[in-house]
């Protein structure tokens, strides 16, 4: 039996920035504390149990909420931190991630929806994942589940099917009765990330101009201090000392 200590929010934190040691953007924080959190507390859980759904989930709500990230190539390190925090990878993360939407690749949604049925067969792949969740005793439901299991069905959908709210609740209402999971959760989710996105959608588009401006104003800037240092312009003259005339001689 472990009789380690479990590990603590702050214990998951200090691992995380050991592994990316810059600031992180404040616009972006709360996105990656958020993350790291969660992951954290679910990794702790007695009955949560890891699966590639989950794995897709959390891969695709970092990418999508860390659009626009500078410097872009702190972005790689910042996913690798939040997975080394739990004592993962992120190879382990973006694999089972990239395997399981590439599962469904070329998938109609009616080919999605028949992967959930007869899952007391078992089988491999996605079906083999369903299952195991399907007939799993104590499935622990996640936030990032959900969100895996809507980036498959938005794989397979035409985009304008995805507007009709109606039908969108009657496929993951079903989606969750087959799985045995709360189609209450998985609804809640579902909508509380479309609704999400939407807003990150339009503060994205603040934020691109805010970026812009100020990537202006460094350029601007740069071209002041190069244009004084090639003595394009002259630079501001020192005052005088007290008692001395501004145009006394040497």
């Amino acid at each position: 039996m472990n009789n380690a200590p479990v590990r603590t929010v702050s214990d998951a934190k200090r691992d995380f920035y050991s592994h990316h040691t810059r600031p992180i953007n404040s616009i972006y924080r709360r996105v990656v504390d958020e993350l790291m959190v969660e992951m954290h507390l679910l990794s702790v859980n007695v009955d949560f149990a890891y699966d590639p759904i989950y794995a897709l989930g959390i891969v695709t709500t970092f990418d999508r909420f860390m659009v626009g990230y500078e410097p872009e190539a702190d972005k790689a390190s910042i996913f690798n931190a939040l997975c080394r925090s739990i004592h993962s990878t992120p190879e382990h993360y973006r694999g089972d991630a990239e395997a399981i939407k590439a599962a469904v690749s070329g998938m109609s949604l009616d080919d999605l929806k028949g992967q959930f049925e007869h899952l007391g067969e078992g089988g491999e792949g996605l079906r083999g994942t369903l299952a195991a969740i399907a007939h799993r005793e104590k499935f622990k439901y996640s936030r990032p589940f959900g969100i895996g299991l809507y980036t498959l069905v938005e794989a397979v959908t035409p985009p304008e099917a995805l507007k009709e709210k109606e039908a969108v609740e009657t496929l993951f209402k079903d989606l969750a009765s087959r799985l045995n999971i709360s189609p209450d959760k998985l609804q809640k989710d579902v909508e509380l990330y479309r609704s999400n996105m939407e807003k990150f959608a339009q503060a994205q588009e603040v934020m691109k101009d805010m970026l812009a401006a100020d990537r202006k104003k460094r350029e601007e800037r740069k071209k002041a201090a190069e244009a004084v240092a090639e003595g394009i312009t002259e630079p501001v003259a020192a005052a005088p000392e007290a008692g001395e005339s501004a145009d006394s001689p040497d």
